[in-house]
C-alpha cells in the first residue's frame, strides 16, 4: 500500500525477469569476514553481468562477516540487484523489521528469509540463536510490511509501506521427506513469492520432491529457483556429505572425483555441476537456477556461459512510476 503522493516503486529485476517468463539466474556475493570493501568491488567487477540478481549471505555457516545489508547497499548503489539474506538466528522482531525498514531506504526489494545454521556450528559456538520467529513467520512480517503497511505487532507504518520482492529458501533433501513439499505450501501461503533450493546432487530425489510440488500446484504460485553449484575436489564432496546438515550427495558423485590431481578434480566437478543444472533445468516447475559457488567465484563466469545463460535477457525500460490511489 502506497499513499497518494508516493510513487509505486519499480519492481526489481529478479522480479521483472520473472514476470516476464525468463529463466532466472541468481549468483551469491558473499560479504568479506573483515571490512574489505575491495574484495567486495572484486566480486561485483567479476560477477555484474552474469546474473540478474546476487545473494548477500548473512553471517554464512553461522560464522562473522560484514553486514549483509552493508553489502546489499553497495550492490544497488553499483546498479546491481541484491538479494538481502535476513536469518532469524540472529535478531529478534526489532532488529529484524529495522534492517528490513532500512534496506527500504536504499531500494533493496529482494527480501530471502532464512532461519539461518545453528550457532554451535560457526566461530561463536558460545553464543546464542535467537530464533525468536522462524522464516515462516518472516516470511509473513514481510508480506504484512508491504501489504498492510503495519509492523509484526499491527502498528501502522507511517507514510510510506515498504516493497518487498519475498523469497524463501527450501531443502528437498532434510528428512522428513515427505514433509518438505508441505513446508513449502506453508511459505507460499505465508507469501513467498520465489524459492530458492539447497544444492541437488541427488536429482532423482529433487525430481520426486517437485513432482509433489507440482501436484500441488505450487508452481503457479512461486517462481523455484534450483540450487546447484560445482565441487572442487572429492574431499569437498566427503564433507558436504557427512558434515554438512541436509546436504544429499550420493557416493557416485563422490567416487567421480576420487583419485584425480586438484585440476582435473575441479575440472570435473565443474562439469558435474553443468551436468546436473541441465538436467534440473528441465524439470518441471523450474523457473530458474541458483549458483553457489562457495570461496570459487571465479568459476562463475566460465559456467554460466557454458551453460547457456549469458548474457542475461534485455529488459524493456520500466515504465514511470505513477502515484497509486
Amino acid at each position: 500500500m502506497t499513499t497518494p503522493d508516493q510513487p509505486r516503486p519499480t519492481p526489481s529485476r529478479l522480479a521483472r525477469v520473472l514476470a516476464d517468463g525468463h529463466f532466472a539466474l541468481t549468483l551469491e556475493i558473499s560479504p568479506p569476514v573483515g571490512p574489505n570493501r575491495a574484495a567486495v568491488e572484486r566480486q561485483m567487477k567479476l560477477l555484474r553481468d552474469y546474473a540478474d540478481a546476487f545473494n548477500v549471505t548473512d553471517n554464512q555457516s553461522a560464522r562473522v562477516h560484514t553486514s549483509s545489508l552493508a553489502v546489499s547497499i553497495m550492490l544497488k548503489q553499483a546498479g546491481l540487484d541484491p538479494i538481502l539474506q535476513v536469518t532469524c538466528r540472529d535478531r529478534n522482531r526489532l532488529g529484524i523489521q529495522s534492517d528490513l525498514l532500512g534496506a527500504s531506504v536504499f531500494g533493496i526489494q529482494n527480501v530471502l528469509a532464512l532461519s539461518g545454521d545453528a550457532p554451535i556450528w560457526g566461530d561463536h559456538p558460545q553464543t546464542q540463536g535467537v530464533f525468536e520467529v522462524d522464516s515462516i513467520n518472516l516470511v509473513r512480517i514481510l508480506r504484512m510490511m508491504r501489504d498492510d503497511q503495519v509492523f509484526e505487532n499491527g502498528k501502522p507504518i507511517p507514510k510510506v509501506a515498504p516493497d518487498y520482492f519475498i523469497g524463501a529458501a527450501a531443502n528437498p533433501f532434510a528428512p522428513p521427506h515427505d514433509f518438505r513439499p508441505t513446508r513449502l505450501a506453508k511459505k507460499v501461503a505465508a507469501g513467498a513469492q520465489f524459492i530458492q533450493t539447497q544444492l541437488i546432487y541427488n536429482v532423482p530425489r529433487f525430481r520426486e520432491y517437485m513432482k509433489r510440488v507440482v501436484d500441488m500446484g505450487l508452481h503457479e504460485q512461486t517462481a523455484i529457483l534450483a540450487g546447484v553449484g560445482p565441487i572442487r575436489s572429492a574431499r569437498a564432496a566427503e564433507f558436504m556429505k557427512h558434515e554438512v546438515a541436509g546436504m544429499d550427495v550420493p557416493d557416485e558423485t563422490v567416487n567421480r572425483l576420487k583419485g584425480l590431481d586438484k585440476e582435473k578434480a575441479a575440472e570435473e566437478g565443474v562439469n558435474l555441476c553443468i551436468e546436473i543444472a541441465e538436467e534440473v533445468r528441465q524439470i518441471e516447475g523450474v523457473r530458474g537456477l541458483h549458483i553457489m559457488a562457495v570461496s570459487w567465484a571465479s568459476i562463475l563466469p566460465e559456467l554460466v556461459t557454458r551453460l547457456g545463460l549469458h548474457p542475461r535477457p534485455d529488459l524493456p525500460e520500466p515504465e514511470p512510476a505513477t502515484a497509486s490511489s
